[in-house]
């Protein structure tokens, strides 16, 4: 089992965090095919509002899954692809961990039954 280190448990969380929205997750996906682009160009693909797609771009962004690079008058987003490959690393160790843990007394359910 992988030590529990709450820097990286608050991470892995807060990612879940952003990512536990649907529009979020279609706004990851058009940044995958686009590579970058700018929010005007996610509102485009989305039947939201321009605001609506800042603030889940910003989450994102906080979140640590996607770089914005101011240019100019625009911001440019782009997935960071090395954050993103290490949360997904992070998950699978956690599932591993959970999946692979023997349970203490399998004559009880979770809830100690």
């Amino acid at each position: 089992m992988t030590d529990c280190r709450p820097a990286e448990t608050n991470l892995i969380a807060a990612r879940f965090a952003a990512l536990s929205h649907p529009a979020r997750i279609s706004i990851l996906r058009h940044l995958a095919q686009a590579q970058c682009c700018c929010c005007k160009d996610v509102v485009e693909q989305l039947d939201l509002a321009q605001s609506t797609v800042s603030q889940h771009l910003k989450i994102l962004v906080e979140a640590g899954l996607v770089r914005l690079s101011p240019e100019g008058q625009r911001s440019l987003y782009e997935i960071d692809r090395d954050a993103l490959a290490g949360f997904s690393a992070s998950f699978a160790t956690l599932v591993e961990d959970c999946c692979s843990a023997s349970p203490a007394n399998t004559e009880t359910d979770n809830f100690g039954r």
